[in-house]
């Protein structure tokens, strides 16, 4: 399928599928099902992507990328989602990716060279640590619980399990308990958001600091375990913040601005996620096909059988509107515009269809579906927390039914009939 993708953004696209064809995917297949790969071997796979003139295009050329454009760079995370190795060798990888990014838009020239410069080299690795378990803020980030106080061992009710940032001297000094930070066990780096002004609202009271992981009072409590990341061994961090000092120059972007630095990081990001999981579907689709091609039952193959054909072809339809809209949205970030509607609605509709896609070519391949000599199954395991991750779905329903809400025409129900007054308008001709 065509899109109105630049000449550019087709080349890096070509560079990305290239890299896929001949160096990714006979990798992938070649490994044993379900079987994690090592470091060395994304450090491989990552010199190929060098190699190939396609590694970590969205970055600037002086931090050591490519320097291309966001809307260019999008076809190649859809390429890189084709394998769960792909977006690790192109350096298109999240957390890291949407880190970089936040690096670079928030980030001063110290740190960008301390921190931005290796992420992209790919010699430390980075984690955001947002997301505080129950009773802290998950879908809901108004219930942060970071205040900033003179006593740093203690939050504002007394728990020291708050997320607290408080001011002592040229310090900062981080209490919490944050979880589900992604690539936390690994992480160098934790990008921690604490709430520095406990009388603002905390939209406008909370900040990033940039925290290294071996930063005295940093307990990295375990591993959440959890569906998926089995091929990457990804991890999802449970972090306990005690009393850790950092230095004033490791706030990151400004002061109280936390939550729209986020903001700015995650919008991108959002449709980042919806073209590495549409390349993911559109792959599980093409394995579908070519399975339902040669598997004979009932006196044909299954691909002869019209209810699956017609499955087939509704996936591949709601693929391309998703493709579709996911272009749409990063026209109008790059032509300024927050897009924060059409962002959500991306994200929610391309979650579920890509779900839905992967659900349908698992349910194809019958057994082989299920089992891991194909990559159905990782594929599954990874799509399913897309409903969750940067955002529920839940969540961006409700800012889209806030959008569809806010302006409301009732003129269009003049013509009804209210109790107690009748409807005197006559039709003519009667």
């Amino acid at each position: 399928m065509d899109y109105a993708d630049s000449d550019r953004a087709q080349e890096l696209a070509d560079r990305a599928h290239e890299l896929m064809e001949e160096v990714v995917l006979p990798l992938e297949r070649e490994r044993a099902g379900g079987m994690a790969v090592s470091s060395g071997t994304i450090a491989d796979l990552r010199e190929a992507a060098r190699e190939y003139d396609i590694y970590a295009p969205q970055i600037a050329a002086e931090y050591g990328g490519m320097g291309e454009s966001f809307r260019d760079v999008l076809p190649v995370f859809e390429e890189a989602g084709r394998s769960l190795l792909g977006a690790a060798a192109m350096r298109v990888d999240a957390p890291d990716e949407g880190n970089m990014h936040l690096l670079e838009l928030a980030g001063d020239e110290v740190q960008k060279e301390t921190y931005l410069e290796p992420l992209v080299e790919g010699e430390i690795a980075s984690g955001f640590s947002m997301t505080e378990p129950l009773d802290g803020a998950g879908s809901d980030p108004k219930m942060i619980r970071t205040t900033a106080e003179k006593n740093a061992a203690e939050g504002a009710s007394g728990d020291p399990r708050e997320t607290t940032a408080s001011r002592d001297g040229d310090e900062w000094v981080i209490d919490g308990h944050k979880w589900w930070t992604s690539n936390g066990v690994e992480a160098d780096v934790l990008i921690v958001l604490a709430r520095t002004d406990p009388d603002a609202h905390p939209y406008e009271g909370c900040s990033l600091f940039l925290v290294p992981a071996d930063a005295d009072g940093v307990d990295i409590v375990r591993d959440v375990p959890h569906m998926g990341g089995g091929t990457r061994g990804a991890s999802h961090a449970e972090i306990v913040y005690e009393n850790v000092r950092v230095p004033e120059e490791h706030l990151l972007g400004n002061l109280n601005e936390g939550f729209s630095h986020a903001q700015a990081r995650l919008g991108p990001a959002r449709l980042t996620h919806c073209m590495r999981f549409s390349g993911m579907a559109q792959r599980a689709l093409e394995i579908a096909k070519a399975y339902l091609s040669e598997r004979e039952g009932f006196g044909s193959t299954l691909s002869d059988k019209q209810s699956l054909r017609h499955r087939i072809a509704d996936a591949e339809a709601r693929l391309h509107v998703a493709r579709t809209a996911i272009r749409d949205a990063a026209d109008r970030i790059e032509d300024g515009d927050e897009a924060r509607i059409p962002v959500s609605m991306c994200k929610v509709f391309t979650a579920n269809v890509t779900q839905g896609a992967i659900d349908l070519a698992v349910q194809c391949c019958g057994a082989n579906g299920i089992g891991k000599d194909l990559p159905l199954a990782d594929f599954y395991e990874a799509v399913r927390k897309f409903r969750i991750i940067d955002g529920a779905d839940e969540v961006h329903r409700r800012i889209i039914a806030r959008d569809a809400f806010a302006d409301v025409n009732r003129e269009e129900l003049e013509p009804l009939t209210r109790f107690g007054e009748p409807n005197t308008r006559r039709g003519s001709g009667h």
